[in-house]
């Protein structure tokens, strides 16, 4: 994890020297260094990296400020921005609503959760049994298999759940079980063997340079812009939050080291989608499917983005895997990422850190958007404790962020 530490006051000999010695006795690593002097006052800042301290984020800030009043300069230390303000309660509560969130995609997909009076409810198998019926049944009984899987700890567990539940699906459609209705959105199951025809991505590469923006006013563009923004930063935070949590990749103040390359990738991902005219190119909750099978490294990234790669030259053939056989997997990871709420403590103590917590676990699911669980989370984290006397704990960042999210849901 990293952090700024700030030196500010009048100019006297050995500071540098004094301030580096000391960040390095609490095993504090100096990664880049600016300092300024104006007449005789002096100012530094520093870029450190804290994460191989032995010493907690408070306890390090402490003891800056010590040396400081020893030495007769200001020293602060202070660590990164937005997905530090967040409390680790919550952010442990954004992971258990994204294993809820993703679950509930999986039961969508496999046609188990369908459109009610009761708003969703469990599909009737008898009807519709050789399309529908057929491919939720298919479900179940991946599911099972993928569980038994996993319970004998084989590796690979959900991979082999997705291949068996989709040669299952083969073998239905051989047997006159499934039967495949395009009309109704039910296909063959069978891959159709060729090459991808790239020739169609002309009639989108760039498009977005050629909208005609002279009848949409400045403001409205604006407002779009920040909508557009607002979403994607918000759910790209939820979902490495709740990826980061399951990975274990959190350190002991509940901060995730590196996060700025994460947020850089995801943002020019998501612009070279725009440009090539695809569906937003961003981080995805589904990200935990690999994360689950014990990926942690960036060579874990780095191999997944090579199978796509030269998976887009084979797209029929994957296409073809039905969403059916996905979603056993997708079940799976929610229910391993709701773990995480055995770790969110529901005393009577910290109701003020599990009542946000609990929000935010059950708006993702229930308004489908994991940005909408922080939000709720957020602006109850600050309200409940500011009526309880406890503002002083909140992050200055997190009253920050209660307003924009407030203002989102007058304005926008």
């Amino acid at each position: 994890m990293r952090a700024v530490v700030t030196v500010t006051g009048k100019d006297k000999k050995g500071i540098i020297a004094k301030v580096s010695a000391f960040l390095a006795e609490r095993g504090v690593n100096i990664e880049d260094i600016s300092q300024t002097l104006l007449q005789e006052y002096f100012a530094m800042i520093m870029l450190v990296d804290i994460s191989q301290s032995k010493l907690e984020l408070s306890a390090l800030s402490k003891d800056c400020e010590k040396l400081g009043d020893e030495i007769g300069m200001s020293i602060r230390l202070q660590h990164e921005a937005i997905f530090n303000a967040i409390p680790l309660t919550l952010k442990k509560g954004v992971s258990v609503g994204i294993g809820l969130f993703i679950a509930f995609i999986g039961l969508q997909n496999s046609g188990l959760c369908v459109d009610s009076a009761t708003l969703v409810g469990i599909i009737s198998f008898p009807e519709n049994f050789h399309t529908a019926g057929i491919c939720a049944l298919l479900t179940l009984i991946g599911l099972f298999f993928t569980a038994v899987f996993y319970t004998r700890k084989m590796k690979g567990a959900i991979l082999y759940g997705i291949l068996l539940t989709w040669i299952l699906g083969m073998l239905c459609q051989v047997t006159g079980l499934y039967v495949p209705t395009p009309d109704a959105g039910f296909y063959s199951l069978f891959p159709s063997w060729g090459m991808t025809d790239f020739s169609k991505l002309g009639l989108t590469f760039g498009q977005c340079f050629n909208v005609d923006f002279s009848a949409v006013g400045i403001v409205n563009f604006i407002v779009v812009i920040f909508s557009f923004l607002f979403v994607d930063i918000f759910d790209t935070l939820g979902t490495l939050i709740g990826v980061a949590t399951k990975a274990k990749m959190l350190d002991k103040d509940g901060k995730l080291p590196g996060i700025k390359p994460a947020l850089l990738a995801d943002s020019i991902a998501t612009s070279a989608g725009a440009i090539l005219g695809t569906s937003t190119t961003t981080t995805f909750v589904e990200s935990a499917s690999g994360v689950a099978v014990g990926g942690r490294t960036g060579l874990t990234a780095l191999v997944t983005g090579i199978l796509f790669l030269v998976s887009t030259l084979f797209a029929p053939i994957f296409t073809a895997i039905p969403s059916f056989a996905t979603a056993p997997a997708l079940i799976m990871v929610g229910f391993l990422m709701v773990g995480t709420v055995t770790e969110i403590s529901f005393d009577l103590d910290n109701l003020t850190e599990s009542i946000p917590a609990y929000l935010a676990i059950i708006a993702m699911p229930l308004f489908y958007s994991i940005s909408e669980g922080i939000s709720l989370g957020v602006i109850s984290y600050v309200l409940l404790n500011l009526a309880t006397g406890k503002g002083k704990k909140v992050a200055p960042l997190m009253y920050v962020l209660a307003v924009l999210f407030v203002l989102k849901y007058i304005f926008l």
